[in-house]
């Protein structure tokens, strides 16, 4: 279907001109007005107001969704399998998919194939959208003749990425719900309920229990500082996000949320999964091993995963194996050097590696459930908990006058 496209021109007498044309694509839009005598100075694609241009929210408006991307996979991998050409499955892929944002770009990779770039070259341009993982293996896709092999295998990887977020998320938003609700509940007793017995107690004098005297205490600095305990809050958060997007920081904080009890296991199970997954399919679709390894050094989301896979790049091209080097990293436990080393001898390093990334799937789920089940009574614990012990606190004194009036 031809695309409306706004021209701005200038004659041979040099006049300003604009109008409009249809065509499939703003190089066919400039061949048309040049072969009428017209010198080009903008072509713009209709249906894009200035506003859209200006409020461009970066990591929200120019996002594409990976369930998005992984319906591209799928539907573009089906069109290549029937025998479409690069151009026209594109041109269906930009009219029918749903994200405003991935119309655009399939348009734009669409034009830089016609102007004769490599499918892989185009996708590489927008790299919030295709990483580099997906570009090398459409590379390797392109290379071998098996384009649509390789794109159900990158929907395949993109749909389980998903899946694992989802877990992680499920097993992570009920902990988080019941804290915030916890520290709300805190602050509101701190800020407007304790001062009202702060008050009456004032008044009748006396010594009170330790308890009632340090939440007294805490929520008259609560009510005196606040404003400052806001901002002080606001500057960690802000040093803290800064300073995890450092190297030495994401090092640092990888390396904790390793250590972490309990979230730990979650975190390590979670980085071999993506290392095993990742390292398998790329091998599999026939993207050289320095190369793979580079890559998935790139995409397991891991500082110390990271530096562990690029030790074992660095031993590669020394000509060595990959299980012996990855041994000697603690992050990897036995089983997955173990059956890296069958893989490296028989052959099938991709498969042995598929089945890790099975197995850790696995694990994953088995600690997600484990989490809730532990989690939910444990929270309920912390919230009357807290609460329960602020209101001991506040009523403890009155236990003690009742005692004197008997």
């Amino acid at each position: 279907m031809a695309t409306t496209y706004a021209y701005k021109v200038r004659d041979k007498e040099g006049r300003l001109l604009q109008g409009s044309l249809e065509a499939d694509s703003t190089t066919l839009v400039a061949n048309k007005l040049r072969s009428m005598g017209y010198l080009p100075v903008a072509i713009e694609r209709q249906g894009t107001s200035s506003l859209q241009k200006e409020l461009k929210i970066p990591g929200i408006t120019d996002r594409v969704s990976q369930k998005d991307i992984a319906v591209f996979c799928r539907q573009f991998a089906t069109m290549i399998n029937s025998g479409l050409s690069l151009i026209r499955a594109l041109n269906i892929l930009g009219e029918q998919t749903e994200s405003n944002v991935l119309e655009g770009i399939i348009d734009e990779v669409r034009q830089d194939v016609e102007k004769g770039a490599s499918l892989s070259q185009a996708l590489a341009r927008h790299p919030k959208a295709f990483n580099r993982l997906f570009v090398a293996m459409v590379k390797a896709g392109e290379t071998g003749g098996v384009l649509d092999r390789v794109l159900l295998q990158l929907a395949d990887i993109i749909e389980k990425q998903v899946e694992l977020k989802r877990k992680i998320t499920s097993a992570m938003t009920y902990p988080v719900a019941v804290l915030g609700l916890v520290l709300v509940i805190v602050t509101a007793m701190l800020l407007f309920v304790v001062p009202q017995f702060k008050n009456m107690y004032s008044d009748l004098g006396g010594q009170l229990p330790l308890m009632t005297r340090g939440l007294l205490a805490a929520s008259g600095a609560m009510v005196k500082y606040s404003p400052l305990i806001v901002l002080a809050v606001v500057a960690v958060a802000f040093l803290f996000r800064h300073w995890i997007h450092t190297d030495a920081g994401r090092a640092a904080w990888d390396a904790f949320k390793l250590r972490v009890p309990i979230f730990g296991k979650l975190v390590h199970k979670t980085s071999m999964t993506r290392f095993a997954r990742t390292l398998a399919v790329l091998l599999h679709s026939g993207v050289p091993i320095l190369e793979s390894l580079e890559i998935t050094s790139e995409t397991v989301n891991n500082a110390v995963v990271s530096d562990a896979v690029k030790d074992v790049q660095e031993a590669v091209k020394r000509g060595e194996t990959i299980h012996e080097p990855l041994s000697t990293h603690a992050v990897f436990p036995p089983m997955v050097t173990q059956m890296l080393a069958v893989g490296e001898e028989t052959g099938m390093v991709d498969v042995m590696l598929e089945k890790v990334a099975d197995f850790y799937d696995q694990e994953v789920e088995a600690t997600v459930n484990a989490l809730t089940s532990l989690l939910e009574p444990l929270l309920i614990v912390v919230l009357g908990g807290a609460v329960g012990a602020m209101v001991v606190s506040l009523y403890l004194p009155m236990f003690k006058i009742i005692e004197l009036v008997k």
